[in-house]
């Protein structure tokens, strides 16, 4: 029988994923003020503003432990929830908070 991949903490990483994506959620809830899905543009939708992008820079930078360079500064990295988890996973960021 074999096992989902594990994380460092040996979680599965499916729920490690799936945690950071909750915590995405919570944070863009709280911050836009509404809920959103996963696969929700915020900033298409007229949500977001440029002040929102920059607490939602501050949020990755701190909640997946690594540093946001300006070349990384695509605002397709950050229109999802799903996107912000691809690039902070892509960056090697800390799933577990």
């Amino acid at each position: 029988m074999t096992r989902p991949p594990a994380t460092e903490s040996g979680a599965p990483a499916a729920q490690t994923a799936q945690a950071a994506v909750e915590d995405i959620l919570d944070f863009l809830a709280r911050a836009l003020g509404t809920e959103v899905g996963p696969d929700d543009d915020y900033f298409t939708t007229g949500l977001a503003d440029s002040l929102f992008a920059l607490e939602l820079v501050t949020f990755v930078e701190h909640r997946f432990q690594l540093t946001v360079e300006v070349e990384d500064l695509d605002i397709d990295n950050f229109r999802t929830a799903a996107n912000i988890l691809a690039f902070a996973q892509a960056r090697g960021g800390a799933l577990t908070s």
